[in-house]
């Protein structure tokens, strides 16, 4: 058997930090045989400067929006950045990011190169696997030749229970054409409805979505503006002026008086995953309180990060450090090119790592809780720690290297 053997500067084996000689020894197609001292390496061991990590797990992106790189300006909030998407999801790509081969006019052809280029862009800094939202099947073709793993999280939109029965099957068809699309190729995908956003799904759709989703990995977009909790408590704020675009001057939600989440977790009890993603304005009883429920009610919470998207929008953190003090499960993501500069789970780590709540650990704690939101808990998050995740025998996680500074990553294996 042909073997390759990894050293550099650092090691992190999925959990902890080796900062001694371990090598990292695996068969040619990257499955870990093992890690041994360099005394015990033998010949033929390459050498590098950074840090080795197992592959990433981007747990949050939006390919089908790659074509909206440099479109949408930074910094104007949540609602005018999703009046932007749906006004010019539809258009060509951007004239700053011009296609690598020939002329292309056509939209639908501009777009499938952003795509491809976003794919290839996230194998080569070294991301294994993808939890992906996607409202269409535009991802189709990229992923059924991909080396990533793809959780596709098909995403529904619907404003009022009137609507919910006939958009429920359109999505679910949406679903069925992606599977049928990806069956045939290498069996590392799976296919799930979820809603967008508690600003997008009427009370019936949660429902519906509730019963179609037993025990499997959803997300939803949480608590990313305070103009979400506006909406529950009273009725008011300022998604009235997102709604005027799909022709509504009122809220089509039920006022309950209480914050988004507590209005819509308690739709779901049917032992689901649920990835909490963004969590920008979430404070720290909303989370003690949707910790407490999914206990009692059979349900995993997942809280996802995207830095540098919520930093793109609204110029904002997530409270990272009341996540990590309650003991939530933190996983990364890099939300799509129309709110980041790129898709990549390094400049993500870079971008924490430099909050003042990471400056005061000591190194090597605040290096290892960030690879292991990256590799391990994403891994567990997206339920394919079978085999991604951690440098450990059978496994086929990938092998990627990280600058000292976490700025930079390249995909070795």
């Amino acid at each position: 058997m042909d073997y390759r053997k990894f050293k550099a500067t650092e090691l992190f084996d999925g959990y902890q930090l080796h900062q001694s000689g371990k090598v990292l020894i695996t068969d040619a197609a990257g499955v870990v045989q093992d890690l041994v001292a360099i005394a015990d390496a033998g010949d033929n061991v390459e050498v590098f400067d950074g840090i080795l990590t197992p592959g990433f797990i981007n747990a949050h992106c939006h390919l089908e929006l790659s074509h909206l790189k440099n479109v949408i300006p930074p910094h104007t909030g949540l609602i005018d950045f999703l009046c932007d998407v749906v006004t010019k999801r539809e258009a060509p790509a951007s004239p700053k990011s011009p296609p690598e081969e020939g002329t292309l006019n056509d939209s639908a052809q501009l777009k499938a190169l952003a795509i491809r280029n976003a794919e290839k862009e996230m194998f080569e800094n070294g991301i294994v696997a993808v939890g992906d939202i996607g409202n269409t099947t535009d991802t189709a073709a990229v992923k059924s030749n991909s080396k990533i793993r793809w959780q596709n999280f098909v995403e529904v939109l619907c404003f009022t229970d009137a609507k919910a029965d006939e958009l429920f099957k359109h999505y679910q068809t949406v679903a069925k054409e992606l599977e049928g699309s990806l069956r045939t190729s290498n069996n590392l995908h799976r296919t799930s409805l979820v809603p967008h956003a508690p600003y997008s799904i009427s009370p019936k759709m949660f429902q519906l979505i509730n019963e179609a989703t037993t025990g499997e990995i959803i997300s939803i977009h949480n608590q990313e503006n305070l103009a979400e909790n506006d909406l529950y408590q009273t009725g008011e704020g300022g998604f009235l002026r997102f709604f005027n675009i799909f022709g509504m001057n009122t809220s089509p939600f039920p006022v309950t008086g209480k914050t988004s989440i507590r209005s819509y977790l308690p739709y779901f009890n049917q032992q689901q995953t649920i990835l909490l993603v963004h969590n920008t304005y979430m404070p720290e009883e909303d989370i003690v309180w949707a910790n407490a429920y999914a206990d009692a009610n059979g349900l995993k919470l997942i809280y996802c990060l995207c830095i540098n998207a919520n930093r793109y929008i609204e110029n904002k953190t997530p409270p990272v450090d009341l996540l990590l003090k309650h003991g939530c499960t933190v996983v990364l993501g890099t939300d799509s090119y129309s709110s980041n500069r790129q898709l990549s789970i390094a400049k993500e780590m870079e971008a924490l790592r430099g909050m003042a709540y990471f400056r005061s650990m000591p190194y090597l704690q605040a290096v290892e809780q960030l690879l292991q939101m990256a590799t391990i808990n994403g891994a567990r998050a997206l339920q394919w720690n079978d085999q991604l995740g951690s440098f450990e025998k059978g496994k086929q996680p990938g092998v990627v290297l990280l600058s000292n500074d976490f700025s930079t990553s390249k995909r070795l294996l």
